[in-house]
């Protein structure tokens, strides 16, 4: 593609100057004058405009088709993927109501947490899919009663404690990528963070904060905090692409967000929903 590329460019490049040329030499030949100069200028645009579209048609359309052609057997493949995640949890589940010895139990609750991970990206992922697709729409939604569901999720999984401090709050934005950018900073708040230690979901006018009282990080690890498959604990499992995915998010709703942090203290991280309130 990149060669027939660049040829396409010489070749629009080169059909100009040939255009120009013959400008030149009309003008030349003809004498200059106004009339004969726009009529010049006119007939080199619109060879210029309509070559240009032949090849922009030649180049695009047969990437476009498949771009569209990937998106969608990408979407049936993930699809296909649903039912044995599905299959594996509740398989998972089942073996654990019949097993009481604790090292069965503790293997079957690795393969219940890397299903719960592989959940979470298969959910990343139709939402991508979507998005490429321009299926995602923005709504309206009540912030407490989204932090609440989401909230709920965390403590049937026997999370840490979650301390909300949220009132009724009407936002406008894209509400299924709010929910994961929402699950992602929850998650991170928890799985860098002793079991037995709180985390508080703070809503302040329209300025949301995620706290949380674990490890922490330091100043050379909060420049990388956004890039795509760092993590700042190698010890922690995780695939390193959450908190690239929620900055995406945040600039495409135009959410601000910052985060500070203290090695051995704790993370906040604060939300700035101010262009997201919904006026209804």
């Amino acid at each position: 593609m990149k060669k027939q590329t660049w040829l396409a460019a010489f070749g629009y490049v080169f059909s100009v100057l040939i255009l120009l040329s013959f400008l030149y030499w009309l003008l030349k030949n003809e004498g200059f004058d106004e009339t004969t100069f726009l009529i010049g200028s006119g007939f080199v645009l619109l060879l210029s405009v309509g070559w240009g579209y032949i090849i922009a048609s030649h180049l695009l359309i047969p990437q476009k088709k498949t771009q569209e052609h990937l998106l969608h057997l990408t979407k049936d493949i993930i699809h296909e993927l649903n039912l044995p995640l599905a299959t594996i949890q509740a398989n998972t589940a089942m073996l654990a109501k019949n097993r009481t010895d604790e090292k069965s139990l503790k293997r079957l609750k690795r393969i219940e947490d890397a299903s719960l991970r592989l959940k979470r990206l298969y959910g990343e992922l139709v939402y991508t899919i979507r998005k490429e697709m321009h299926e995602i729409e923005r709504e309206r939604f009540d912030l407490k009663a989204l932090v609440e569901e989401r909230v709920e999720i965390f403590r049937e999984q026997n999370r840490n404690p979650v301390v909300i401090g949220v009132e009724r709050c009407q936002l406008l934005t894209d509400k299924i990528g709010f929910e994961q950018m929402f699950d992602n900073l929850v998650s991170n708040a928890m799985k860098y963070s002793d079991k037995e230690s709180p985390v508080k979901i703070i809503l302040k006018e329209h300025v949301l904060q995620i706290i949380d009282e674990g490890i922490g990080m330091d100043e050379a690890q909060l420049v990388k905090v956004y890039e795509r498959y760092y993590q700042g604990d190698r010890q922690k499992e995780g695939d390193g692409i959450g908190l690239a995915l929620v900055k995406a998010y945040c600039d495409q709703e135009d959410i601000g967000i910052k985060i500070e942090s203290r090695r051995g203290r704790g993370t906040k991280v604060t939300l700035d929903l101010g262009r997201v309130l919904s006026q209804a």
